[in-house]
């Protein structure tokens, strides 16, 4: 079977997980699509990257114009990636374009829509919003299977958009990826205070910095925040001036995943709140941050009524807040060297398979594709025998 992979961004770390899971998985995959950032990568995973054009976050216009090119050439796209059993596609852009290239390919292939995010656009109540919304309902009449990083997702939004017309869906976390889940207790920071807290991941929350410049300006000897990552465009311009010249808060940069180690095991918890997309996406996704640090045994920090937070609250695991900016102070003020070692013994406890994936997962994924080609290729052979008969 050969499978062509659809995404947004050949720079995202995610799209390369997800690669490598085809790969693990012995799907044979090709790759292309938009990117951001100063250049595109040659290989994502070690597969050859077709890269489309340049786009930009939060320029949703320009990504939609950007898709319509590519739709109105599906025709050299689809001969570009080798006229794919399958399409898998990244975001409503993405899904755009591929339902073009199975029209350009004359052949009715599956085609997957993945959705890790709902975009602002989608929500807006407005004649914008739903257009978008009905577009996206069209082309999912024709998509034969949804893939959402989020069961919050199916119930909040796509339930309420598709009813019962909706295609087949399925929820894969986006898992951090490791075939071997070895547990091996090793040295981090000492428990006690300063605190430690982390930071990491797209750093796009105003008010997470508020609440965090705020304690750490008011209590250096209390806490100590670290932050590192990719900040939104449009959310911070500068983000060390942002910051400041605060001893207990700073900023270190980007970071990749050969640094995840340090970067959790130096810290004694995983600031997983958000409230870019309060109300809405912020509430349903289950971001990267849970899944690395809980890979780390790092104690997590996050809304209680979020999906995060009952994700956690059935693990047993991390710290859940209603208001981190009246909470959180007092909480770490009473913190005793014993509660923390409690706190991270449960994190240490809970199953590896909460927070990695492995090769079980990705034969998993590869056998739902290869059952979506197997059906597709049967109603195909029976609309032929009808015609026949």
């Amino acid at each position: 079977m050969r499978l062509a992979y659809l995404v947004h961004d050949l720079n995202d770390p995610a799209v390369r997980r997800r690669v490598e899971m085809l790969q693990i998985a012995g799907l044979e995959t090709s790759v292309a699509g938009f990117w951001r950032g100063s250049e595109p990568p040659s290989e994502v995973a070690g597969v050859r990257a077709l890269a489309l054009s340049r786009t930009y976050e939060g320029r949703f216009v320009q990504r939609a114009a950007a898709a319509l090119r590519q739709a109105s050439a599906a025709g050299k796209l689809a001969d570009a990636i080798g006229r794919p059993d399958l399409l898998v596609a990244r975001n409503l852009e993405m899904l755009a374009v591929a339902h073009a290239v199975r029209r350009a390919s004359g052949v009715a292939v599956p085609i997957v829509y993945e959705v890790l995010d709902i975009h602002r656009l989608l929500l807006r109540k407005d004649a914008i919003g739903k257009t978008f919304r009905a577009f996206e309902r069209f082309l999912l009449r024709t998509t034969d299977l949804l893939i959402v990083s989020s069961p919050a997702f199916l119930r909040e939004y796509f339930a309420r958009q598709l009813g019962e017309y909706g295609p087949p869906s399925l929820v894969v976390e986006n898992k951090l990826l490791c075939l071997d889940q070895t547990v091996v207790p090793f040295p981090r920071v000492a428990a006690g205070p300063p605190w430690r807290i982390g930071w990491y991941g797209v750093i796009r929350c105003r008010r997470s910095m508020d609440v965090l410049r705020s304690l750490a300006e008011r209590r250096p000897d209390l806490v100590q925040i670290e932050v590192r990552g990719r900040p939104a465009r449009g959310v911070f311009r500068d983000i060390g001036s942002t910051i400041g010249s605060l001893a207990a808060m700073r900023y270190g940069g980007a970071y990749d995943v050969g640094d995840l180690e340090g970067l959790y095991r130096g810290v004694h918890f995983n600031w997983a709140i958000d409230y870019y997309e309060e109300n809405a996406n912020s509430e349903w996704l289950l971001p990267n941050r849970i899944y690395e640090g809980g890979s780390y045994d790092t104690v997590p920090l996050a809304l209680k009524r979020t999906e995060t937070g009952r994700w956690l609250d059935r693990l047993g695991i991390g710290v859940l807040m209603d208001d981190p900016a009246a909470e959180l102070a007092r909480f770490l003020e009473t913190l005793t060297v014993e509660r923390y070692r409690e706190l991270r013994q449960a994190s240490l406890s809970a199953p590896r398979s909460a927070f990695i994936a492995d090769r079980s997962d990705c034969d998993r994924l590869a056998l739902i594709f290869k059952g979506l080609l197997r059906t597709r290729q049967s109603a195909q052979a029976a609309a032929v025998a009808r015609q026949a008969a």
